[in-house]
């Protein structure tokens, strides 16, 4: 293990980043049934639910009776709070994490001490995939703590032997000159407060360009191809969309190789399958339905088939890099992020790619939804550059005027477009909030 090289491709894990198709199913084959003997023998939640469906474990046979196993909902870990899902003693567990529960109870998930080391390599395979190696200086500014992404990138960048700068969040000014000072050659955080540091060095007169920053490695938040554009422009970097959710693991679970075509799912860990989000059936590979995620190799609080909410599509094709695991498309959203707009179906990410693609505006946005009557109503929050905010006012009418229609287009909703000053949307040092849902609840 570790930067060997397969062509123009360097790879943390050449055997098993590069298995044929046939041998990564029959080793998902093999995990699969180990995971469900586990499972029914120590998870009380789960030998309830076998039972109740009529299924033992001795029943999985093949992959194709993966879909014969029952979902597990964000809802089921919240009713075990805190230890009911783990699958070892409490006594064995190495670290737990947790998310932070903003919309209903927290969730914990367990690693032993085996959990931690694959979550390492993992994340190690994910930078190797970007481009990183030994020699590279890792400044990892996701939160440390309870949230998985901080310590999940220190771990991996280790793993990979690169020096590691724990920076967490908040802080900017000082971390953009940590950045300067430190020759930090890749930059780990959300995208969101990637954009919030670059404004910070502008501020102070550190130009990411001028750095020896060259990869970054963002995710913990939807983001669109749009804005990895805008941010390798403004940053001079190589970006790349890393996925991975605290129920499954932590970061590291996808990422984009070099080629950017698709985010690679380590498969000889993960069970990918895409569902249709209301009838929970199969979809096959390039329909975009809803992502849902078995842990193959998940001790502490293994899951079976996860509904992630996470909406993408599967494209087992070879990939120039190398690599024979399968590749997710950019995430088109969350089926819980979805916004009913006057029966209209409207995604974020539908409308940060328009704001993306239009002259003058900047990444930082609001998305507000209120209610006036009966009616719903969307109003778009923007942030203008600086020279924008000084150009005269039909100038700022006509970008209204043009998002407007863009969005009424694409979307099929018409949206109030308010153009902000710079710096007047709140930052974050995290996950960005870009919707406001001000409408009643029912």
């Amino acid at each position: 293990m570790g930067g060997r090289k397969t062509g123009n491709t360097v790879l943390f894990d050449i055997k098993n980043e590069t298995l044929p198709r046939e041998d990564l199913r029959k080793l998902q084959l093999q995990r699969l049934q180990d995971l469900c003997r586990r499972v029914y023998a120590n998870v009380p939640f789960y030998k309830k639910r076998f039972d109740e469906m009529g299924i033992k474990p001795s029943d999985i046979r093949s992959l194709s009776d993966l879909r014969r196993l029952p979902f597990t909902e964000k809802q089921d870990l919240r009713n075990n709070y805190p230890y009911g899902l783990f699958a070892v003693p409490r006594e064995n567990m190495a670290r737990v994490h947790a998310s932070s529960g903003t919309t209903g109870q927290a969730v914990v998930v367990g690693y032993t001490q085996r959990d931690l080391e694959n979550w390492g390599k993992l994340m190690a395979r994910c930078m190797c995939a970007c481009g990183v190696t030994p020699e590279d200086i890792v400044h990892v500014a996701y939160g440390y703590g309870l949230f998985t992404g901080g310590l999940g990138a220190h771990d991996g960048a280790q793993t990979l032997g690169a020096m590691v700068v724990p920076a967490s969040g908040g802080a900017t000014k000082r971390q953009a000159q940590l950045l300067r000072d430190l020759g930090a050659t890749v930059l780990a955080c959300t995208p969101s407060f990637a954009l919030h540091l670059w404004e910070a060095g502008m501020e102070t007169g550190i130009n990411f360009r001028d750095l020896p920053l060259k990869i970054g490695i963002f995710g913990g938040e939807p983001w669109s191809e749009s804005m990895r554009h805008s941010m390798e422009e403004k940053m001079g970097i190589d970006a790349h969309n890393i996925y991975g959710l605290s129920e499954i693991m932590g970061p590291g679970v996808a990422i984009d190789c070099m080629e950017h075509n698709g985010i690679h799912l380590w498969e000889d860990h993960f069970l990918a399958e895409i569902i249709d989000p209301a009838t929970g059936e199969n979809l096959p590979d390039g329909e975009v339905g809803e992502l849902v995620i078995t842990t193959l190799t998940k001790e502490g609080s293994p899951l079976i088939r996860y509904r992630t909410r996470d909406l993408t599509s599967i494209d087992s094709t070879p990939c120039r890099c190398g690599r024979t695991h399968l590749r997710l498309s950019r995430l088109a959203g969350r089926t819980d992020d979805m916004l009913i707009i006057r029966g209209v179906n409207v995604f974020p990410q539908q409308i940060e790619s328009l704001l993306m693609e239009t002259r003058g505006v900047s990444p930082n946005y609001l998305i507000v939804v209120d209610r006036q009557g009966s009616m719903d109503t969307l109003e778009v929050q923007v942030e203008v550059t600086p020279q924008l905010f000084n150009d005269k006012i039909r100038d700022l009418q006509a970008v209204e005027s043009r998002l407007q229609n863009s969005i009424k287009e694409f979307c099929g909703v018409t949206a109030k477009i308010r153009l902000m000053e710079p710096h007047s949307i709140e930052r974050s040092g995290g996950k960005a909030t870009r919707v406001l849902d001000r409408r009643p609840r029912q």
